[in-house]
């Protein structure tokens, strides 16, 4: 049976496994984002393979904007800073003498919950990361709709859903991650003049008209998302995962009643399956199967 190595790069931390074709996860470790970060992770990675030598080939998930053919990064935020114009699928196979790939994290996690989750043989799915921004993977057709010249598909985070709103970190204002990820969720509190986190908002909607009207501002902003991308991709169903997708118990009635007047057909909406599997176990898709 083959194995490979998945890694998932976050802005402070790493996770590196070995994963079968299964989808068992063999081995786990994570470690804390150190930078420069290339060097860093290529030691890494040689580190790991030498106790794995076996190992048939590296995928590899990251923030920012992938090249995937390439396996370069286009353009990373301050996240990761000294990232981008990284050659890492050129340094890292010099280095390790085995395939690698790459391609951007929440294409990884559309890849785990299409193959292995919540999606699990559907063909058309939107998977939403709503983490500290917006993340987002297509499959189409059983395929991970990624690249484009700039490395920019299917991120969905960066389409507008308030012209001349809230500043965003791509330059532009009123994205989609401004409004229903974690960070977009906290600016809101704040300017709402309340000293709360965002679970806490939640847990006290139900008694507090205040945190109600966020959680309702908020509900209503990712169905008009979510109801947009059907307008485009008229998908079998859309998962929604990233650290926001774990207080859903909280919103996803809310979620629901606001969507069903927008919808133009039925739609099946589902959490992740994998949590913060997902990068890792959609990485080590990346040379399993391909892309």
């Amino acid at each position: 049976m083959v194995n490979v190595m998945g890694v998932d790069i976050g802005g402070t931390k790493i996770r590196l496994g070995i994963i079968d074709a299964a989808g068992k996860i063999l081995y786990d470790e994570k470690i804390p984002t150190q930078f420069p970060l290339y060097p860093y992770l290529e030691e890494n990675v040689l580190r790991i393979l030498g106790d794995y030598p076996e190992v048939a080939a590296v995928g590899i998930g990251t923030h920012g904007f992938v090249d995937p053919k390439e396996g370069r990064i286009f353009f990373s935020t301050d996240a990761l800073p000294g990232w981008s114009g990284t050659k890492v699928k050129e340094q890292l196979e010099a280095a390790a003498g085995i395939r690698v790939e790459v391609e951007n994290d929440a294409n990884c996690a559309a890849l785990a919950e299409a193959k292995f989750g919540a999606a699990k043989g559907l063909d058309r799915v939107v998977c939403l990361t709503l983490g500290t921004g917006l993340g987002g993977g297509i499959i189409w057709d059983g395929k991970l709709l990624s690249g484009g010249p700039h490395g920019g598909a299917a991120e969905l985070g960066h389409i507008t859903l308030y012209p001349g709103g809230a500043d965003c970190a791509c330059g532009r204002k009123g994205c989609y991650e401004q409004y229903v990820s974690g960070t977009g969720i906290q600016r809101r509190i704040r300017e709402a003049g309340l000293d709360i986190t965002p679970l806490e908002m939640f847990q006290q909607a139900a008694t507090d008209e205040h945190s109600q009207q966020l959680l309702e501002a908020f509900t209503y902003d990712l169905a008009i998302v979510i109801s947009s991308l059907q307008a485009v991709f008229d998908m079998d169903s859309v998962v929604i995962g990233g650290g926001v997708s774990e207080s859903a118990e909280y919103w996803w009635p809310q979620l629901l009643s606001q969507l069903k007047p927008l919808l133009l057909n039925p739609l099946d909406i589902q959490t992740a399956k994998f949590g913060n599997d997902a990068g890792v176990l959609g990485a080590a898709l990346l040379v399993l199967e391909g892309k």
